[in-house]
């Protein structure tokens, strides 16, 4: 996900800034009880700034990061451009480097952990699952579309995507989603309900994907197969789960 080096980094900064629609204004003034000064505008690219860099590892004496834009801005810096971009490049990637060592070491742990615990199974290629519910009905295959609810969540327990939030399953092609889907999908008979543990291995690995999901995440799906789609039906209504009731939360 962040293998761009800084100066992408802050190029993407820069024209998020700038292409970001600005949100609506009150009548009053661009932001209630402040006006666009100087002041509020420098503020203003501080605090975006900082937001996007809060994330990065990276950390600052903040007298010095204050000079060197300073001297950017009024044409004086005491670094090239080039020099001051290899010395922000290696810092970038070495903080990079740390935190994802540190994602790395946990993952281990949990799964190790995770592999001990009672009614987890733990395949040949590292997936781990739990049974909440056995199914009755067919079994999937890897061509097959597939309607299932689910919910994902990181190991602390926050709930990054769920359809049940929506009412509906939602369709996937068992070929084009992630290894731990896919293998975890085709264990299921239409009906049950598992809890999925995948691996970044059979996830999202080194790269994470996109501001939603870090690199070297394990994460967590109850997952519900609720029916195999008909190959000869171009579209179907989205079927009921077995209970409709479900909200995707179960009983230890």
């Amino acid at each position: 996900m962040r293998k761009l080096c800084i100066t992408m980094y802050m190029i993407g900064i820069a024209a998020g800034v700038f292409a970001r629609p600005a949100p609506d204004m009150p009548a009053a003034g661009p932001v209630a009880g402040q006006n666009v000064s100087d002041g509020g505008v420098s503020y203003s690219f501080g605090v975006v700034l900082g937001a996007q860099f809060f994330d990065s590892g990276l950390s600052f004496n903040y007298d010095d990061f204050v000079k060197g834009f300073q001297d950017a801005v009024e044409g004086s810096p005491a670094l090239s451009e080039d020099e001051a971009l290899l010395i922000a490049n290696t810092a970038y990637r070495a903080a990079l480097d740390k935190k994802n060592e540190v994602s790395k070491e946990r993952e281990a742990v949990f799964l190790a952990e995770n592999a001990r615990k009672d009614g987890v199974i733990t395949t040949a290629s590292g997936l781990q699952y739990r049974v909440i519910r056995e199914g009755t009905g067919a079994k999937p295959v890897v061509t097959d579309t597939v309607w299932a609810h689910y919910k994902g969540s990181f190991l602390d327990g926050t709930v990054f995507d769920s359809s049940y939030n929506d009412g509906e399953p939602v369709q996937f092609l068992l070929n084009e989603v992630i290894e731990g889907w896919a293998e975890g999908l085709q264990l299921m008979s239409i009906g049950g309900k598992y809890e999925l543990f995948v691996p970044s291995s059979l996830a999202y690995g080194a790269e994470g994907a996109g501001s939603i999901i870090p690199p070297y995440t394990t994460l967590i799906f109850e997952v519900e197969p609720v029916a195999i789609m008909d190959p000869e039906e171009s579209e179907e209504e989205a079927p009921q789960s077995p209970d409709d009731s479900d909200s995707g939360e179960y009983d230890e």
